[in-house]
């Protein structure tokens, strides 16, 4: 047998299909890892401008100018108590509040409860442009981060973290019995392990941030519930992907969760300071909605999460719906000797 024969048979076309896929696989992680997080710089950033109403236009419009690509989208707000309720309903990201007639030194209020590098970027532009007036500012931590949450990440890694769970698991559950359900009967019981096995993610998970590390507060139940949720709705599209195309929806999932997902989550850098790309699918993906809704109940009383809620259902029926249609159709397994189709 000649060496070409030998790779013939160690290399499958199949098997070779294969690691042009997971190549493919490698080289977008590096580009959307890279793409997404080499060069974080703020944009539009949601701003809030609390000053007398003879200024706080022009305030406003020079702010809005601020050179270095528009780092934020500010607009008038009424009050301090009105910024600080935006803040905590996630409607803005920070406000200016301007000091009385006489003094020079404004309020800057922020949040590092939603990610400590937008408040250190946040700090720098407006000390910045307060110097060239005259003026300095003064952080006001509204929301601020867990003293065991460096840098914020601490819900960012909880939800990488179901992530991961959620589609080995459903990897799991295809090598170990193939990765297309057989009948309708085999695919509930998989459906039924994912949900259960995301039930016991979910509270894991959040024992495991909570009582044990104590890296996030808010409310347990809260987000076990979430957990659950995440670790549902990437099982079940993990499994819907098998479904359609065999062992190829392995990598569709990391494709998705992973290589797409990760970088856009809003989690080492927040949302207003990623590229534009990753800026507008980040929130529409399970780790990024993930992200938001786990800052949101440990750190602004769970407000602003029924968006990613929906997202994360809308996967998780999406997964559900598509695994259990596919079960349902019949596909011949073998012929045996009278012609008789067996199918499964």
């Amino acid at each position: 047998m000649t060496f070409v024969d030998e790779v013939k048979n160690a290399v499958t076309p199949r098997a070779a299909l294969l690691v042009i896929g997971v190549l493919g696989l490698q080289l977008l992680f590096i580009a959307s890892y890279v793409g997404a997080l080499h060069k974080p710089k703020p944009t539009d950033v949601a701003f809030g401008v609390v000053a007398p109403q003879q200024m706080s236009r022009q305030l406003v419009e020079q702010l809005d100018g601020l050179p270095g690509g528009g780092p934020l989208d500010a607009r008038a707000v009424s009050s301090e108590s009105e910024a600080r309720a935006q803040i905590m309903n996630r409607e803005i990201d920070g406000a200016l509040v301007v000091a009385p007639q006489g003094r020079t030194t404004d309020t800057l209020l922020v949040a590092s409860g939603g990610g400590t590098a937008l408040v250190t970027a946040l700090e720098r532009i407006l000390t910045e442009a307060e110097a060239s007036q005259g003026r300095t500012v003064s952080p006001v931590d509204v929301a601020p981060a867990s003293g065991e949450d460096f840098n914020g990440l601490s819900s960012f890694y909880l939800v990488v973290g179901w992530c991961v769970g959620g589609y080995l698991c459903a990897s799991i559950l295809a090598i170990s019995a193939g990765a297309k359900p057989a009948n309708r009967q085999r695919a509930l019981i998989r459906t039924g392990t994912m949900a259960l096995y995301s039930i016991a993610g979910g509270i894991g998970g959040a024992i495991v941030i909570g009582p044990i590390l104590g890296a996030l507060p808010g409310s347990f139940w809260g987000l076990a519930g979430l957990g659950a949720l995440v670790v549902f709705a990437v099982g079940m599209i993990t499994l819907a992907l098998q479904a359609l195309t065999g062992i190829v929806g392995i990598g569709l999932a990391v494709l998705i969760i992973v290589v797409a997902g990760n970088p856009s989550a809003g989690g080492a850098f927040p949302l207003p300071m990623l590229p534009d790309f990753w800026r507008a699918i980040g929130p529409a993906l399970p780790p990024g909605a993930g992200t938001w809704a786990a800052r949101s109940i440990a750190y602004f009383q769970g407000n602003a999460v029924t968006g990613p809620l929906l997202v994360l259902s809308a996967w998780a029926v999406a997964g559900t719906a598509v695994t259990l249609l596919l079960s349902m159709r019949r596909r011949p397994e073998q012929v045996p000797e009278g012609g008789a189709t067996l199918a499964r």
